[in-house]
């Protein structure tokens, strides 16, 4: 008899709460190449798209949220009366 245990993990799938950006940009680079190359099964395909989504997602607010902290530096730094540079 079988164990009734779900679906492996895939390994190489990218863990996007632990990871730095450029990891996970590397793991969707790695992506977007393996679904041009083609010769994958059409659930293969949409199992990979759907990572690639997640991955951009999580590349988006990552950089939305450094585009913040950078914004609230920026504010700190300029006095009052002062401008952008």
């Amino acid at each position: 008899m079988r164990g009734t245990r779900g679906p492996e993990p895939d390994p190489y799938e990218a863990k996007p709460e632990s990871e730095s950006f450029e990891a996970l940009f590397a793991r969707l680079e790695e992506i977007s190449g393996r679904l041009e190359e083609g010769g994958l099964s059409l659930e293969q395909s949409v199992d990979l798209y759907e990572e690639g989504m997640r991955l951009a997602q999580r590349c988006q607010d990552l950089l939305t949220n450094v585009e913040q902290r950078i914004e609230t530096l920026r504010q700190r730094v300029l006095e009052p009366g002062d401008e952008p540079r």
